[in-house]
């Protein structure tokens, strides 16, 4: 892992397109803008956690798809 210190204003670029910025610190919390094309996705960490979790159960039951779909004759 790469550990950086950035103050307010103070941005961190990753590759060409991907910027993050330090908006505000204020206590214990640390507001960040983050600037990427728009199909990169981004989530927190727990809720990209959830959507993994879900789609996981959702494919759970299938194990093999093509073991129920109609068989070519």
């Amino acid at each position: 892992m790469l550990v950086l210190t950035r103050k307010t204003g103070e941005a961190i670029q990753i590759g060409e397109d991907i910027e993050i910025s330090v908006v505000s610190v204020k206590g214990d919390q640390v507001k960040l803008g983050i600037n990427a094309p728009k199909n990169v996705e981004i989530h927190r960490k727990e809720i990209y956690l959830t959507i993994q979790e879900e789609n996981n159960e959702a494919s759970k039951g299938i194990d093999n798809l093509f073991n129920i779909l109609p068989k070519k004759q």
